[in-house]
């Protein structure tokens, strides 16, 4: 398996956009890491006497409304959004499968009912999603998690839905069902490999859409809380200083513009990646573990 992850990450090294996806993504979780030990200034620390202030060797990156250090927001705030984007891709990705599973489930009432659920869900936005979350929790991280990985599970089950029934209905997979092979056993060794290109891609857009809604949700006041350093906290409190103070959300809105565009890019080059039929070396590497087994 380790030799199949490393084919990938080589495959997606060997072009310029996958180099600069994982240099960016790679920043991204040493800086989240550093920042739990260490940043240029407490994120507790305000100057009153300097808010909005520009760079300076003291605040590289200048000062927010409070006189915080916008460069120790910044980089706390990375731990944050890591947090929030490896949980909605870890549930989404759960959620996705096993809705995937139940529509293209041998039952017909099952697939039917899962189906009709799925379409009848997916047509809610994430916005309204996260307000009916919020009314028992709050204002918090949860709700950003859990709004993101129903809406974006949903997706996911709807858009690999067609690749998973076309293995599902193949001829082999007939054949294992008669043969008494296990459901669990046919969905792990031929419906899910044949939605892995699908899944990488819908899960790195919804990745990088995770950091879009945790600025959006943020900005209304139901999602990260005050006090709590993200992304979307900085830009938040920016915005509405912007035409006074225009290198306010200059800064926030760069990384997340970075970090977007890293995680769409990656997930592109993942999608060839991790395809046998386009990676020649990953169905070699395939080919000789069937041969050993």
């Amino acid at each position: 398996m380790m030799d199949g992850v490393m084919i990938v990450l080589r495959s997606v090294w060997r072009r310029a956009e996958g180099r600069f996806s994982l240099t960016v993504l790679c920043l991204w979780v040493a800086v989240s890491v550093v920042s739990l030990f260490w940043t240029p200034q407490p994120i507790t620390n305000t100057d009153g006497y300097h808010v909005w202030a520009s760079g300076s060797l003291r605040h590289p990156l200048g000062t927010d409304g409070a006189g915080a250090d916008v460069l120790s927001w910044l980089m706390a705030g990375s731990y944050v959004d890591l947090l929030i984007v490896v949980a909605t891709v870890a549930f989404s990705a759960i959620l996705g499968v096993a809705l995937v599973s139940a529509m293209v489930a041998r039952s017909v009432m099952l697939s039917s009912v899962s189906v009709v659920v799925v379409d009848a869900l997916i047509s809610i936005p994430t916005v309204v999603l996260a307000l009916i979350v919020a009314v028992p929790l709050g204002a918090s991280i949860a709700v950003v998690i859990v709004a993101c990985s129903i809406g974006y599970g949903l997706n996911l089950a709807r858009v690999a839905r067609p690749q998973a029934l076309l293995a599902a209905r193949s001829e082999y997979v007939v054949s294992a069902a008669a043969s008494g092979v296990t459901g669990l056993r046919i969905l792990a060794t031929h419906i899910l490999p044949a939605i892995v290109p699908t899944m990488a891609v819908q899960l790195s857009l919804s990745a990088g859409t995770s950091i879009l809604a945790e600025s959006g949700l943020t900005y209304l006041g139901i999602g990260v809380p005050s006090g709590v350093p993200s992304w979307g906290h900085s830009l938040s409190t920016s915005a509405s200083f912007v035409n006074v103070y225009p290198f306010a959300a200059l800064w926030p809105g760069l990384v997340i513009t970075v970090v977007v565009t890293a995680l769409n890019v990656f997930g592109d080059m993942l999608r060839d990646a991790v395809d046998p039929v386009v990676n020649p070396r990953l169905r070699r590497d395939r080919t000789r573990a069937g041969r050993r087994s």
